[in-house]
């Protein structure tokens, strides 16, 4: 068993001491209440004997939130977990079933706003009209293991760009490349306009009129209904176009590029996290686990 102290550093936690302290302090309390809650469903009634009562738990919550930061950022086995905390592979497997959901619910963190989260699409466009931010989106794909032969879905979730398995996930930064929200998890087989549309994006263009979002070129539907809004790059001229015309396509499609390029980080920020370079895990824990890690990636106001 190694010393449970040095576990919690950032090599293995992939995030630093005092980050670790505020998500302890934040999520303590919900954890509580969710054991609280699973104790009364079993029992079928209040409690019956004192608090502090009964068992007392192997793993610790500080423990249970520091292996599973762990599990996410470096895809340990829950066997080479359970060696390290010196506790059954079952008792890590409940830890982080626990666990992940709580930092998932969180929801992004606001530059600059201590408290203050964003947990859908409206929430970022709300915000970025109050504070006057020009959202980036961009579409990032998460490989996932191929179904097994005879089984139905097999082609439903082939990338046509990458020619693999993926799940597609819609990303929104700020002009720095903060991460300010992701969308539900889409088969990689869904283009990315109509994996932003059936998330409610053209709702929220029609409520939040003053917002502006930079999108590649893969959006021209968007950009066509929803134009001054959904900025995307210009069209290449025709071939034969006069020389002048060329040059300043390429000078404005330039600049398109350079404004847009940021939201490219959030996305490489999230994959740092090893678990999201390729899922090799059963498929209805992946939304959860992309969302707890665009939550602890997007807590910039939280220093070293």
């Amino acid at each position: 068993m190694v010393n449970r102290t040095v576990l919690a550093h950032r090599p293995f936690t992939g995030i630093s001491r005092r980050h670790l302290a505020c998500l302890i302090e934040e999520l303590a309390l919900p954890w509580q209440a969710g054991l609280e809650g699973r104790r009364h469903a079993a029992r079928g009634g209040i409690r019956k004997r004192t608090e502090g009562a009964g068992a007392r738990h192997q793993l610790v919550f500080v423990d249970r939130l520091v292996a599973t930061l762990i599990h996410l950022r470096h895809d340990l086995p829950h066997a080479v977990l359970g060696l390290l905390f010196g506790v059954d592979r079952s008792t890590i497997t409940r830890a982080i079933a626990e666990i992940r959901p709580l930092p998932a619910e969180r929801g992004c963190a606001v530059p600059d706003r201590p408290g203050l989260r964003l947990r859908t699409l409206t929430d970022v466009f709300a915000y970025a009209r109050a504070e006057g931010v020009e959202l980036r989106l961009d579409a990032t794909e998460i490989q996932v293991r191929r179904p097994p032969a005879g089984r139905g879905g097999r082609r439903a979730s082939v990338s046509g760009k990458k020619k693999q398995n993926t799940m597609k996930a819609t990303v929104i930064a700020d002009w720095r490349g903060r991460t300010l929200g992701t969308n539900a998890l889409r088969p990689g087989r869904m283009h990315d306009a109509t994996a932003a549309r059936n998330e409610g994006i053209a709702v929220c263009f029609q409520h939040f009129p003053d917002v502006e979002v930079l999108l590649d070129d893969g959006y021209p539907g968007l950009s066509r209904d929803h134009r001054g809004q959904a900025i995307t790059p210009p069209r290449k001229p025709r071939p034969g176009a006069l020389p002048g015309r060329v040059e300043q396509w390429e000078r404005d499609r330039h600049r398109h590029s350079s404004d847009r390029i940021t939201v490219e980080h959030a996305p490489a920020d999230h994959k740092r996290w090893k678990q999201l370079t390729r899922w090799t895990h059963r498929r209805d824990r992946l939304p959860d686990t992309h969302r707890a890690i665009a939550s602890l990636v997007s807590d910039r106001t939280i220093t070293a």
